[in-house]
């Protein structure tokens, strides 16, 4: 398994791995960025630090690609099954969400859920990644309100809380 390490954190064991190559090679593409235009704004007396974050769809591609990777789920069309990002080698649908942030994983309201969910937590800049959450989807959404508009956050204290609770025979299996 490429750069894999259990480690016992928070009271449970976490599932973490190294970023492949590909992602290290975008990172330094965006630490270039950084030193570039950081030069030219340093140089103009300026003090903004632009970070150029990671964010948004890229980070979610980055999770389903991790999810295909790591767990052999095959991804379908976002936009014919909403809720559902693809589905694992068992049958079980699984909904993948991904951040580069201290944040926990954000929902929209939808009329599918999935069977399963997959939090992906991304250090960028160590290159690193864990699996904060494997495990029924339900375990997760029963913190969301019953009705809600646009996105809602389930915090990461609360995944840690719902990821303890889950057997062993309810995760899905890792392939590499």
């Amino acid at each position: 398994a490429r750069g894999r390490t259990l480690t016992h954190r928070y009271g449970f064991m976490m599932d973490k791995f190294s970023l492949p190559t590909a992602i290290a090679d975008l990172l330094a593409a965006r630490n270039a960025l950084r030193s570039y235009y950081g030069d030219i704004l340093r140089k103009q007396g300026s003090q903004v630090d632009l970070r150029f974050t990671l964010d948004g769809n890229l980070v979610g591609d980055i999770g389903e690609a991790l999810a295909a990777e790591l767990f052999g789920v095959r991804l379908v069309e976002t936009e014919s099954t909403e809720g559902i990002d693809g589905h694992a080698p068992d049958g079980r649908t699984v909904q993948v969400k991904a951040t580069g942030t201290k944040a926990g994983p954000a929902f929209r309201q939808t009329k599918t859920r999935a069977d399963h969910l997959l939090f992906f937590c991304l250090d960028f800049e160590n290159g690193t990644g864990e699996v904060a959450y494997n495990g029924p989807e339900e375990n997760v959404t029963r913190y969301l309100p019953e009705t809600f508009s646009k996105q809602r956050c389930v915090s990461r204290p609360r995944i840690r809380v719902a990821n303890e609770g889950v057997a062993d025979t309810e995760r899905l299996p890792r392939i590499d």
